[in-house]
């Protein structure tokens, strides 16, 4: 254990104040017993620097760094006479830029591959859904009549590459997005061109002695914003389905206990699904297979870990090891033969953790190298000269360097997951009739109080998984349909609220439809990317009517209850820049009281656009994301009482008897 860090006096820690989760409670009680530290103990003992967590200090520039004082924030200025609405605005566009960049980049390699697969570079990876890819480009105005699949591709991917590339006009997803929002966009300029374009302006505007007004500099944020979560990550998520497939509800299981002791175990970690894939292809071939048996395995098990994992649970039911909170201490089980990483959410701590239990680490993308690390690089064109060589490491790891004491906790949380758009406009209406109809009529009868976006990541600073679970629990009994993404996703799946019978917990009305339906309360619809699927789906609850003409006008909220990286921010003011209430939890980057902070959660909706809200209790921001979905409930004038309930099988017999 040498490899980490000791602290000279131990120090006691109540691992309860950590985490609801079971099995990251046991692995962190046996981190203890082995001497070895986590990102917990390092957020319990480094407390947050009071001014930053408040965006009161600058340092853009080396006549800083400049601390204003966030309980007297117009009291002074910065060396250059900056104001604390300039600070922090300049630091919330940095924070958008750095998030709307990394969803963007991972939409570009995913666009870049497609190319690879229609220019025939590519042979590994295929179209695999034809039908996705056709209405993709019809979305996108392209013509699909008459033509052939590698016509239309090839037509798709160059007009997707204007995502990025384009100075001047609209970004092609522009056209999906209803006409009353695009147009409130428009009044304000808040469209985006292309992503490199918004992405450089936004740094340029940030740059110490260019952009001073903070209402100005809240534009070209949108604009950034906008071109991620209508642009990049779109592109990402709709490219993702048509090469690999869309996903379809399927059973699945989370957490530790889906190691296996008598199996080399490898975990693949990151967000970009194109090292995942080839992973899986690795972990079945005959020859590799035989391998493992030859060195006394009894096979090769394959686990998620983040968004890459939560991809392949949704598309194949690869099972997954666990959220963002839980990376450390999967691999303090001992069991892991082998760790793969790609990009995003990757902790540096991970690197001599694994070290101290033997097992194999692997950065495989140049994007992100880590100091001391092996890198072995994933090349599309040749991607199971990677995979392949992880797999025989983790063999060897399996068969020479596995230590004495292994320990997995014994816990296995099934749910349904592989919810998309696609699926549940199909789900809602059936093949020949698939509509989000059945879904406004619900809402607008009351059955459906509204829906909520539940998202994002896992944070050290709260109780792992408490806020997510607690929230969700509150707004179902309240008949709120959830949606999630990412590691919220894994945080819901393990509190059994991914299944069907979860709908005892809902309101009577949600229940009803969960019943009719057949479906759980809490619908998973992949890695944070995927957000995306939430805007396609809010547009399409626009397009079907009854529910308002621009998003804004919808019956929804949004909420990142433990969220903890620069991309929750972007995905955030996307939502808010489309015209979702959207709440955040553990800390918000803004002195409250300021000009700035009035813009964020009272201006913007002003202008006909979304709010920022930030609670940290679970049933506040329960209570707070309900109201909203009232109030827009009154607007829409909808808030009568609740039809007569819906006829299910059982119902109809009984009357078919009488």
């Amino acid at each position: 254990m040498a490899e980490v860090e000791k602290k000279e006096k131990k120090k006691q820690y109540d691992f309860k104040e950590f985490t609801t989760c079971e099995a990251t409670l046991m692995m962190l009680q046996k981190a203890a017993e082995d001497g070895v530290e986590t990102a917990f103990h390092r957020a319990a003992d480094m407390k947050a620097c009071p001014i930053g967590a408040e965006s009161a200090c600058c340092k853009h520039c080396a006549m800083g760094p400049c601390r204003l004082n966030p309980r007297d924030p117009y009291s002074k200025v910065g060396v250059c006479g900056a104001t604390i609405d300039t600070i922090q605005s300049r630091n919330f566009a940095r924070m958008v830029a750095s998030g709307s960049a990394s969803h963007t980049d991972h939409g570009m390699t995913m666009l870049d591959v497609f190319r690879g697969v229609v220019e025939g570079h590519i042979k590994d990876y295929q179209i695999k859904d034809e039908v996705k890819l056709r209405e993709v480009a019809e979305s996108v105005g392209i013509s699909v009549d008459g033509k052939d699949t590698i016509t239309i591709a090839r037509e798709l991917y160059n007009e997707l590459e204007k995502t990025y590339t384009q100075v001047e006009g609209e970004i092609p997803f522009a056209k999906r997005v209803p006409p009353k929002t695009l147009e409130i966009w428009r009044k304000y300029g808040l469209v985006p061109r292309g992503a490199m374009r918004e992405i450089m302006e936004i740094m340029h505007r940030s740059h110490m002695g260019v952009d001073q007004d903070y209402q100005n500099i809240i534009i070209q944020c949108g604009r950034a914003a906008l071109a991620d979560g209508w642009g990049g990550s779109m592109v990402a998520t709709e490219i993702s389905d048509i090469l690999f497939g869309t996903p379809k509800p399927l059973v699945a299981a989370v957490n530790m206990g889906n190691l296996k002791e008598d199996h080399v175990n490898i975990i693949v970690h990151g967000h970009e699904p194109n090292l995942f894939e080839s992973m899986i292809d690795s972990a079945n071939d005959p020859v590799l297979l035989e391998e493992a048996r030859a060195a006394g395995a009894a096979g090769i098990q394959l686990l998620g870990m983040c968004c890459s994992g939560a991809e392949v649970l949704s598309r194949h039911g690869v099972p997954h090891a666990g959220n963002f909170m839980s990376t450390e201490l999967v691999i303090t089980t001992g069991a892991v033969d082998a760790m793969a990483v790609d990009v995003q959410c990757i902790m540096q701590a991970l690197p001599s953790l694994a070290r101290c239990y033997g097992t194999r680490f692997f950065t495989t993308n140049p994007r992100c190298k880590i100091e001391g690390v092996e890198h072995i690089e994933l090349h599309e064109h040749n991607p199971r000269e990677c995979t392949d060589k992880i797999v025989r490491m983790a063999i060897e790891r399996f068969k020479n360097a596995r230590p004495e004491k292994i320990v997995i906790p014994q816990r296995r949380d099934l749910g349904v997951h592989g919810f998309s758009h696609e699926y549940i406009n199909y789900m809602l209406g059936g093949t020949f009739r698939a509509s989000y109809k059945p879904l406004n009529d619900n809402i607008i009868n009351g059955r459906i109080r509204g829906v909520a976006g539940v998202v994002g990541c896992t944070n050290p600073r709260v109780r792992q998984d408490y806020v997510h679970v607690e929230l969700v629990k509150e707004l179902i009994k309240n008949n709120v349909l959830v949606v999630q993404t990412g590691c919220s996703q894994i945080a819901l799946a393990k509190a059994g609220l991914m299944k069907p019978d979860a709908a005892v917990l809902a309101g009577d009305g949600l229940a009803e439809v969960c019943e009719t339906v057949g479906m759980p309360p809490v619908l998973g619809l992949g890695s944070c990317v995927d957000n995306s699927r939430i805007l396609v789906a809010c547009s399409e609850m626009v397009r079907t009517g009854g529910l308002g003409n621009s998003i804004a006008d919808l019956p929804v909220a949004g909420a990142a209850p433990e969220w903890m990286s620069e991309k929750a921010v972007a995905i955030g003011h996307y939502f808010v820049c489309s015209g979702v209430y959207t709440v955040f939890g553990v800390t918000f980057p803004i002195v409250k009281g300021t000009k700035f902070h009035k813009l964020l959660t009272e201006g913007l909706a002003e202008m006909g656009l979304g709010k920022w809200d930030f609670v940290e209790d679970p049933y506040e921001m329960a209570r707070k994301m309900i109201a909203h979905i009232d109030e827009r409930r009154r607007a829409l004038g909808i808030m009568g009482p609740r039809e007569r309930k819906l006829f299910d099988m059982a119902d109809r017999r009984a009357l078919e008897t009488v």
